[in-house]
Parts: structure tokens; C-alpha cells; sequence
């Protein structure tokens, strides 16, 4: 007899029950609860993600309307909406946090022992390479005024570390709408020899030695307007593209002395007819490949893309770690997340 299984249900496969009902018991989630189960809300939750739910109306009609499908998934009937805004308002945000922290050891195991499911090694050098960024999350300002950021608009701020052996997150941190970049970047540590890359909302002179001082490389983009004086004209390549590679200083860091030098690369883009400029404090790789290195920084924007955003009241905190549950879910299962996309 063949079994036919739907997509979301080989979804839910990569999630085991038990372990997933080991983490419900470590963080009391189902303390008095009555019928609707943690696992019912991370079905809903998760159906909201991959189905793009705007809203509980969505979500609860939505598995509502494939009733006789749910039961094969744990789920006996489709949540009220008074159901399922109950549990997101107090349902332990932990718990998701475990299960996150499950899934992302499960996907950093697969890309270290499978090397076959991983994609072919883009660059010679054998430094981790790592993407920085930040999105803004909207919010009604009159439904969350904690969450501030203008006057009309709450917002708040996801900050995420792509680590690209695997593309797989390694820091994520939710902060109020107004927080800048640089201020959770200064907080990070990174270990020697790590590249790290990230646009030019992160231009901190200060936090570019502090960096170079701690033995991390970083390819950045040059602002407009920075105020340098240049060193050294160094040698172009015969490879097409680059237009200028220069050692420089920035007058602001002139009192730094030699730890404060950097590299100014232009590089010609030729599918979009432009000039960029780019900025790092690595003075040996080469001038193309510190190009390519910053065109991988859009897998970070694609890592983002992929993770939609639902905000109920009380539900930030567990619904941010939901959605980057979805990422983590096609990381282990290519058929399925070609299938889902």
C-alpha cells in the first residue's frame, strides 16, 4: 500500500516530537493548559510562516479549511482564534528558543559530515566567513508603543551573524526600532582570522581598529564623503574589473598610526553598469576576490527574505525564533524546500 504524506508533514518530520516534547516539559509550556498543545501552536505558527498569514483570521481559516489533513499532523482540529491569541500572549517564548537551538545544532552537524549536501567552496582562503545585518520590522505604533522608533510608526530591529559554512545563523538579537547597527556590532566577539562583511550602515572608524586589533577582517563599502590620504598605489591585475587598489588612512585615525591602514578597491560592475567602492582592512587577498567576497553578503538578504514576520502582542520573541526556524528547515532537506519555495 503506498503512503502518501502532504508537504507540510514532511516538514514536520525534520522536527522530532520527542525532542520537541523534552523542551515543552523543560520550560512548563503546557502548565494549565487545557486541549491546545505547544505543538498545536508551533503547527499553527509555522503554517502561518511557510502559508504567508497576515493575520489569526488567515491562520485559523487556513487549517481550518484542511480539516481532514490535520490530524496525521498531531493537530485534532484547527485552533479557535481566541485559542491561538491565548497561547501566543502566554505561552513561554523559551521554548521556541530550544527548538531553534535544536535545529540549527541538527543543520551545523549535516553541513559538517555531509560535505556532498553542501554547495562547492566559492573561495580558496579558509578563514569563516560571516554576514552582518539588520532589518526593520514594522509594528502599529498604537497597538505597541513600547516599541519605538518614529513618531507615527513602531518598529522593532532584528540583528543577525550569517556564518556561510552552511548559511547558517550564529547570532540573532531583536532590539527597539531607534538602536543602531553599530552599537549591537560593537558587542560582538569573533574569533582571529574570521571575514566579516556588511554594507555601509556599519561605518565606524573606531570599531574598524577595533577589528583590525583583534585580528578580523572586514569588507565593507566605502562612503562618499569619508576623508582619506593615500598611502600606496598598488599593482592592478590583468583580471577585468578592478580599476584601483589603493593602501589608504583616514585622517580622523591618523594619531592610530600603522594599525589604522586600509585598502580602497574600485571594482567596475559590469551586469549593472557601476562603480564600487569598497573598503577593508585585508592587505593580501586578492582585489577581485574581496569584490566577490562582498557579493556574497546578499545571502544574508536572502536568509532574511525567507523568513516572513507575524507580530501578535506578547508573541515577538517566540515568533522571531519561528521564522528563523523556516530557513533552518529546508537547510535539511533540499527536495523539500524547492518544493515549498
Amino acid at each position: 500500500m503506498t503512503r502518501v504524506a502532504s508537504i507540510f508533514s514532511q516538514v514536520l518530520q525534520l522536527i522530532p516530537r520527542l525532542e520537541f516534547e523534552s523542551a515543552v516539559r523543560k520550560h512548563s509550556a503546557e502548565r494549565h493548559a487545557r486541549g491546545f498543545s505547544s505543538w498545536g501552536q508551533f503547527i499553527a505558527m509555522l503554517f502561518c510562516q511557510l502559508g504567508h498569514a497576515q493575520s489569526l483570521r488567515e491562520i485559523c481559516g487556513g487549517l481550518a479549511a484542511s480539516e481532514g489533513k490535520l490530524r496525521h499532523l498531531g493537530l485534532p482540529t484547527a485552533p479557535a482564534r481566541s485559542t491561538l491569541a491565548y497561547a501566543n500572549e502566554h505561552r513561554p517564548w523559551q521554548l521556541y528558543r530550544t527548538v531553534f537551538e535544536q535545529l540549527l545544532a541538527k543543520c551545523r552537524t549535516l553541513a559538517a559530515c555531509q560535505p556532498a549536501t553542501r554547495k562547492k567552496r566559492k573561495f580558496r582562503f579558509k578563514n569563516p566567513l560571516m554576514s552582518l545585518d539588520a532589518t526593520v520590522i514594522d509594528l502599529c505604533a498604537t497597538m505597541f508603543d513600547w516599541a519605538k522608533f518614529r513618531l507615527t510608526k513602531g518598529a522593532v530591529k532584528l540583528h543577525l551573524l550569517l556564518d556561510h559554512d552552511g548559511y547558517l545563523p550564529s547570532f540573532a538579537v531583536i532590539t527597539e526600532g531607534k538602536k543602531h547597527e553599530v552599537r549591537v556590532a560593537r558587542q560582538m566577539q569573533f574569533a582571529p582570522g574570521t571575514i566579516l562583511v556588511f554594507d555601509r550602515g556599519y561605518a565606524d572608524y573606531e570599531w574598524f581598529v577595533s577589528l583590525l586589533r583583534q585580528g578580523v577582517y572586514f569588507v565593507t563599502r566605502l562612503k562618499e564623503n569619508a576623508d582619506y590620504g593615500v598611502l600606496e598605489e598598488l599593482a592592478l591585475p590583468q583580471r577585468r574589473g578592478v580599476r584601483r587598489d589603493q593602501v589608504i588612512f583616514f585622517y580622523k585615525l591618523a594619531q592610530a598610526g600603522p594599525d589604522a591602514y586600509f585598502r580602497r578597491i574600485e571594482f567596475y560592475d559590469e551586469e549593472q553598469d557601476r562603480v564600487l567602492v569598497f573598503l577593508t582592512n585585508h592587505l593580501e587577498l586578492a582585489a577581485a576576490t574581496l569584490a566577490a567576497v562582498y557579493k556574497e553578503r546578499w545571502q544574508i538578504e536572502l536568509f532574511l527574505e525567507n523568513s516572513t514576520w507575524c507580530t501578535p502582542s506578547n508573541a515577538m520573541e517566540f515568533q522571531e525564533l519561528i521564522a528563523l526556524n523556516r530557513p533552518l528547515v529546508g537547510a535539511q532537506d533540499r527536495p523539500v524546500r524547492r518544493r515549498i519555495a
